[in-house]
């Protein structure tokens, strides 16, 4: 059994408001100190949550916020169920992220990285690494996460490296790895390669230069090319055209000059040009362009490659070497001008990739690389979904995952940087051999020299993190018992932007390592947290929101509270101060609730006892809604509806409990009627335990200062650990008689204090009442003080027929239950009254009207179960005997 302590609060008196800064870092020491964030249950079902690991370069943002506070919940609700729950923590290397940030402080000190060697630039990094990594975690723990600190994961570490090489060397062994010469993404900022889904695209306005292509021949003929991208013409190879346009047919296999220039080229036919763009004509720049990369791969075209890794031109550029692209197109249009070469310029806007991480746009360029035979992994990976051994929440992302998966390219591995996972391939300069291998190799597989050196590049950060969901728990070493207990995971909790970076990857190589077992039973996607201009947060817009900031001004639980709920799977919100003031809110109403609760029990702590008689109709309805919220909240939380357990958890404490409960509690112990207290501290007790999940500091520092009320102990006793409500367990059952009459009560009090609204009466001013009902006179008598303590009303006068009650100069309002009559003098005008009848009378002659048509509906009757017909047949008896009553009551209106 654990070593445990007991939680002793730092101030023995409760304050009279909720200070958050004096409870969340001792509570959490706590919980820390006294391990309850491991596994702690080997009989129970595992219950493994795998934290999205965030990336290294920066502060935790309200995305990560959002991150942790659903999964925190996930974890402590199971924790609390009993399993035995496993949330692993981890950082992300973000390789070019922190790469880039590393160079960027080289060069504020006039260095490159070439300068310093690779040695001493990976030092620099990390030392940074070791810096900023307890930052994450310490951020993490002021956001409340419960996970388990002591098995955090680095994405870099040497566990992750084996794991990653090994994953390297098994799908090269299977030919699933390869090295090719293909046209790739070249971010000119990251100077390096970055896939397919690392480009984020954007409408720039541009033009369509509409260029003579002379040709090679006796004609004064030119062949019309429209181009949106002039400055690449150098590295032009040919010119396509469609073989069925009627236009350009005849060119095919005749030549013609690049412009500016005396080289020629072949125009060639093709079924795949696009006769209605532009001029029909294409240049094909095979070495800058995929489509025209597919197109020289089908005939066999050279490739000329202009561009330099830094973003300027090379000599294949003759007079345009060294120039960047954008000044290589101003110039090459006026060169092009000036020979009078251009026919027009039309507007056009186009689509622009740029880099995802620098926002440098991406240029095309031909350049052997690593890729991964992502066609082949995608199989198995899209057969885990279609099978339903994954299951996507909300389900729509399966058709966006499935999409992407049956188009998915082959996925570029290789980075030009030297920050991650240095490639574990090694080239011999003897026989040319190359050697992939786990561990470092110093000399060649095949011929034994030691003549070798290893791949400069790196592996794009998305390889080690697509391990994750089992390189975290130990894999490959075989014996590691994480593996073996917490592998596959139960969710897999992450933002719905990053299903293709993240999610599929994981899929794919988990399934590849892990013997074809998926890594997750769930994908739970998020939203996007947006400001309040509904824009996505960011430095540029000023909209950003500092959850540590948010935490210092409403709490960690008042952050927590207006994140989840304002969230729903898949859907983005906004973060208003209106959420964050409620969340303030709801956690001060909880703690003056307590400490009402705690001073009630400590004042008459003799009286308290748990022995009950007849339990008042009151005690039986909170009782009965209870356990019914505790069903609806283990529904909710099963199916990941957590926004909407957490309001109805937030109604129940907050208009069952506090204005209703409380209030009569109060008005039975004032009485001298002490029973309510067991009720009372019962009922608030199960608030804090269903609460927990989403709000774990107010929750646990109140939980345990009532159990020092209830029974001081030197045990340990601990929230976080204790059984989450279950309706089962309570002991009085569902009620649905006690609902419907207190329920009634309700309504009469509602009725009072509309008129008394309505009315303007003055709050202090006491008011007399009568109450008809003869279905509800024992409930209103045994419930007679809390009516006229309530209503503020005295005298109360309970009758049974209309008739004992006043009929002159009064208002009323007609109830299920009955009718209040509220003498009230020369305070209203009867013509109102009358008016605000018929309107009455209209809304419940709709009703009836409404019920009429149900009932008369053929297919509803022959369908819809008895008990259901049943039941609207009771509503429309019901509105029409409320019709009735209006009516009977307009009627004595007029008479008077």
């Amino acid at each position: 059994m654990k070593s445990t302590s007991k939680f002793v609060p730092i101030d023995h008196e409760m304050a009279t408001s909720y200070n958050p800064t004096t409870v969340e870092s001792p509570i959490y020491e706590w919980w820390e100190k006294n391990n309850f964030f491991s596994p702690s249950n080997p009989e129970a079902d595992p219950f493994t949550i795998i934290m999205p690991p965030p990336n290294l370069t920066g502060a935790l943002h309200l995305g990560h916020a959002l991150t942790v506070a659903i999964e925190d919940a996930l974890t402590r609700w199971h924790r609390m169920l009993g399993h035995d729950t496993l949330w692993l923590p981890g950082v992300d290397h973000a390789a070019i992220a922190v790469n880039a940030l590393i160079e960027r402080q080289l060069r504020e000190e006039g260095k490159s990285r070439h300068d310093v060697g690779r040695e001493e630039f990976l030092d620099r990094t990390w030392a940074f690494v070791e810096s900023n990594r307890s930052r994450i975690s310490t951020q993490h723990k002021r956001l409340g996460a419960s996970a388990d600190w002591e098995r955090e994961a680095f994405t870099a570490d040497a566990k992750r490296e084996l794991s990653v090489r090994t994953t390297f060397k098994n799908l090269y062994d299977d030919g699933l790895i390869f090295r090719a010469e293909r046209l790739i993404n070249w971010c000119i900022g990251c100077r390096s390669a970055i896939s397919d889904i690392e480009v984020e695209y954007d409408d720039e306005d541009g033009s369509f230069w509409y260029i003579k292509y002379k040709l090679d021949d006796e004609s004064d003929e030119s062949l019309i090319v429209a181009t949106t991208r002039p400055e690449t013409i150098p590295a032009d190879v040919a010119v396509a055209v469609n073989p069925n346009d009627e236009r350009n047919a005849h060119l095919i296999g005749k030549r013609c000059f690049v412009p500016t220039t005396n080289r020629t080229i072949p125009i060639i036919g093709d079924e795949a040009i696009d006769i209605e763009l532009g001029s029909g004509a294409l240049k094909v720049t095979p070495a800058h362009d995929q489509i025209d990369f597919d197109i020289g791969e089908r005939h066999n075209l050279e490739i000329i490659n202009i561009l330099n890794p830094d973003g300027t031109l090379n000599e294949l550029a003759g007079r345009y070497k060294g120039l960047s692209l954008e000044v290589t197109r101003q110039l090459i249009v006026k060169d092009m001008e000036n020979l009078e070469l251009i026919e027009r310029t039309d507007p056009y806007t186009h689509a622009v990739g740029h880099c995802q991480r620098c926002s440098t746009i991406v240029e095309p360029l031909v350049s052997e690389q690593w890729w991964v035979d992502a066609k082949q992994l995608a199989k198995p990976a899209i057969q885990a979904v279609t099978s339903k051994q994954i299951a996507f929440v909300p389900s729509r992302f399966q058709k966006t995952y499935l999409r992407w998966m049956e188009n998915i390219r082959d996925w570029c591995i290789s980075r030009q940087i030297w920050w991650g996972h240095r490639i574990p391939v090694w080239y011999c300069a003897d026989c040319g051999h190359l050697t992939v291998s786990v561990i470092d190799r110093d000399s060649c597989e095949s011929c034994d020299s030691v003549n070798v050196s290893q791949d400069e590049d790196t592996l794009d950060t998305w390889f080690s993190s697509g391990l994750w969901p089992h390189s975290t728990l130990g894999w490959p070493e075989s014996l590691d018992r994480d593996l073996e207990r917490f592998y596959p995971t139960q969710v897999l909790e992450t933002g719905y932007d990053i299903i293709f970076f993240w999610v599929a990857r994981m899929i794919m190589l988990s399934i590849y390592n892990m013997d074809g077992v998926p890594p997750f039973e769930t994908v739970y996607l998020h939203g996007l947290v947006r400001g309040t201009d509904g824009k996505k947060m960011s430095k540029s817009t000023g909209n950003i929101v500092d959850p540590l900031e948010a935490i210092e001004t409403y709490g960690c639980d008042g952050l927590r509270y207006a994140l989840i709920s304002g969230t729903s799977p898949g859907n983005d919100q906004k973060l208003t101060g209106d959420r964050l003031e409620s969340g303030r809110n709801f956690a001060n109403k909880l703690w003056n609730a307590g400490r009402f609760v705690i001073n009630l029990r400590e004042q008459h702590k003799n009286k308290v006892t748990t022995a009950r008689s007849e339990p008042a109709l009151e005690d039986r309805w909170i009782s009965s809604r209870l356990a019914e919220l505790t069903d609806e909240v283990d529904r909710l939380l099963t199916s990941y509806e957590l926004s909407e357990a957490l309001r109805q958890i937030r109604d129940f404490f907050w208009d069952d409990f506090a204005d209703w409960y409380l209030e009569i509690a109060k008005i039975r112990i004032r009485d001298e009627d002490y029973t309510p207290l067991v009720v009372l501290t019962e009922t608030y007790e199960t608030i804090l335990r269903l609460i927990h999940p989403f709000m774990p500091f107010i929750s646990e520092e109140i939980w345990q200062r009532l159990q020092n009320s209830i029974a001081p102990s030197d045990e340990e006793r601990a929230l976080i650990v204790a059984n989450y409500p279950n309706s089962k367990e309570i002991r009085l059952k569902k009620d649905p008689d006690a609902i419907t009459r207190f329920s009634a009560v309700q309504e009469f009090i509602r009725s009072i204090r509309y008129i008394r609204s309505e009315n303007k009466v003055d709050a202090a001013r006491k008011i007399e009442c009568f109450l008809v009902t003869a279905e509800y006179t024992d409930e209103v008598r045994n419930l007679s003080a809390a009516i006229k303590s309530l209503g503020r009303i005295d005298p109360l006068h309970i009758v049974s027929e209309i008739s004992e009650a006043p009929t002159d100069q009064v208002v009323s309002q007609v109830t299920d239950g009955g009718t209040v009559i509220v003498p009230l003098g020369g305070l209203f005008d009867l013509e109102i009254e009358q008016k605000r009848l018929k309107s009455d009378l209209q809304i419940v002659q709709q009703e009836i009207d409404r019920q009429n048509q149900k009932l008369d509906n053929q297919e509803f009757r022959e369908k819809a179960p008895e008990p259901v017909i049943q039941k609207e047949r009771d509503k429309l008896e019901a509105a029409k005997a409320k019709a009735m009553s209006i009516s009977d009551r307009l009627q004595e209106l007029v008479r008077d």
